[in-house]
């Protein structure tokens, strides 16, 4: 990960300053508009940071144009009739397949409806398709099914189409989990990720970095032993808590792949912002904090599977984190910083010793791989 640091709490001199600006545009002109050059697909392209940028902004969606996936948001708004709808559509990779607390089943509920929820859109139904390795219990894909259905239930959301295919056996992990999502979007939604402004505060919805912790330690590749259970859940009742701010809700975005330093990565670009993030104020659970330092992590770019940023007017941040704190799973909402004018498309943090560093996209793939 690039980490660039500045000390003090401001900009120390006008040297500094346009250095920090000759290094936004440029970055700026990559992530909007970049190319993909790679000869080759590697890991990095799956890693939610700039490769993966490159990979779908340079390549697949000029592919496929439409003013739908032009806003590239987590879920599309597609009008039928009367009816406006969101659409997703997601794969779900994780090895192991089951891991404290949730397991790739409820994971792929969770992470369908979640997307869903972002683009504020109460989740409906949902279809469902197995890949499946060749010599797979019957006894796992029972469990899978099983937790698939009761997260299901969970959620408010049927399952209601499918299909399932097997391959050799070595080529899957043991089963890969693909899903799509529909959502009838909810009119106080006036969302975008274009919608930061100036003055605005960033709230996170809960403690961070929990599931992608779990699942490392799950596979028992490192000589820890630390009770880290992923907070796979559906955030809809959080979604629609925080709805009742109307306009004054100006973004969601579930922190998943590349965590919540990626996501504010992704809506100071789209908004030509800065984001202000107070490393003191980001909630944490003291066994994340010890596993990512052991490891050499920055939890900011662990995944979550039960967590999502929000960005509201500086008017209504504090009944935002009220609305939240009463929804379960989210008792440790927090404001963790704020939106700037300066049109940078950067994230600084402002350290707990006092200095100032940027919060940039992940480069290559330097966390192990979780999904």
């Amino acid at each position: 990960m690039t980490s660039t640091r500045f000390t003090g709490a401001a900009f120390t001199d006008d040297r500094e300053r346009e250095a920090l600006a000759k290094i936004a545009r440029a970055r700026a002109t990559a992530l909007r508009a970049p190319h993909f050059r790679d000869e080759f697909i590697t890991m990095a392209h799956g890693a939610g940071g700039k490769a993966t940028a490159s990979l779908v902004g340079g390549l697949i969606a000029p592919a496929f144009a439409s003013a739908a996936l032009a806003a590239l948001d987590d879920a599309a708004l597609v009008d039928v009739g009367d009816v406006r709808l969101a659409i997703t559509t997601d794969s779900f990779v994780v090895k192991p397949l089951r891991f404290p607390g949730g397991s790739i089943g409820d994971l792929a509920v969770n992470g369908t409806v979640n997307d869903l929820a972002m683009v504020g859109a109460r989740p409906l139904a949902l279809t469902l398709s197995f890949v499946l390795e060749e010599g797979v219990a019957s006894d796992v894909l029972r469990a899978e099914v099983d937790a698939i259905a009761g997260a299901a239930r969970v959620a408010g959301v049927e399952i209601v189409a499918g299909d399932t295919k097997v391959v050799e056996r070595g080529h899957a992990d043991g089963m890969y989990v693909c899903t799509t999502g529909i959502g009838r979007w909810d009119s106080r939604a006036q969302l975008s990720p274009t919608g930061l402004r100036p003055g605005d505060r960033v709230l996170v919805s809960g403690s961070i970095g929990e599931h992608g912790m779990a699942i490392m330690l799950a596979r028992r590749e490192f000589e820890l032993d630390s009770e880290i259970v992923s907070d796979t859940r559906s955030l809809w009742p959080a979604a629609d808590a925080l709805l009742e701010l109307g306009a004054e809700l100006h973004c969601m975005r579930d922190a998943t792949r590349g965590g919540v330093a990626t996501v504010l990565n992704e809506l100071a670009v789209a908004s030509s912002v800065t984001v202000v993030v107070d490393e003191a104020r980001v909630p944490i659970q003291p066994a994340v904090v010890g596993a990512c330092e052991l490891l050499g992590i920055d939890p900011m770019y662990v995944a979550n599977e039960g967590k999502f940023v929000a960005v509201v007017a500086p008017q209504a941040a504090d009944r935002a984190i009220d609305l939240l704190r009463g929804i379960t799973g989210c008792e440790s909402a927090a404001i963790i910083g704020d939106v700037t004018a300066d049109p940078t498309g950067m994230v600084l943090v402002n350290t707990s010793f006092g200095g100032r560093r940027v919060m940039d996209l992940l480069v290559g793939d330097p966390l192990p791989r979780i999904c």
